[in-house]
């Protein structure tokens, strides 16, 4: 027969030892990335490369008449910074026309096993959010924490180029 102790301390064992082998890490974390900082959440500003982000581009804004029923309609393509998380970078573009956003597009998303799973069904909730909210002001995917800070971010910053910040 076990004593009381012995199965307590036989059962703490247990549950961290089964607490221990279904922990997670990281897809792949940034290099030259120590881990360290509120959120782990780096914005690239415009103009800069970054060296997380496989495609490093300037934003630009570009502006197309669109064809109606004889008005043309200015239609601006923002694209927002880069904002690294340790999952990866995230980036999107606003496409604005007669200043109400009509869509927002990611550009990067962070990607890999898990990381990309959870881009692949967050990003359509914070697109929706977006297009709904006329704004940055979206609410947080849960489980997707990271992405839904810099997916907030890069937008923001987008739609304060575009003079609707």
């Amino acid at each position: 027969m076990i004593p009381k102790r012995g199965l307590a301390a036989l059962a703490i064992t247990t549950v961290a030892l089964v607490l221990l082998l279904s922990f997670k890490t990281p897809d792949a974390p940034l290099p030259g990335r120590s881990g360290t900082g509120a959120g782990n959440v780096a914005v690239v500003e415009p103009g800069a490369r970054s060296t997380a982000a496989p495609r490093a581009t300037a934003p630009r804004a570009t502006a197309t008449p669109t064809a109606g029923t004889g008005d043309a309609t200015a239609t601006t393509t923002i694209d927002g910074p880069v904002v690294s998380t340790r999952y990866g970078p995230v980036q999107v573009e606003v496409v604005v026309a007669d200043g109400r956003v009509e869509d927002v597009v990611a550009l990067q998303l962070p990607t890999g096993r898990r990381s990309g799973e959870i881009s692949s069904w967050s990003e359509p909730l914070l697109r929706e959010s977006a297009l709904q909210a006329q704004s940055a002001q979206i609410d947080t995917v849960s489980g997707a924490t990271y992405t839904s800070d810099a997916y907030a971010r890069s937008l923001q910053a987008a739609l304060d180029q575009a003079g609707l910040g």
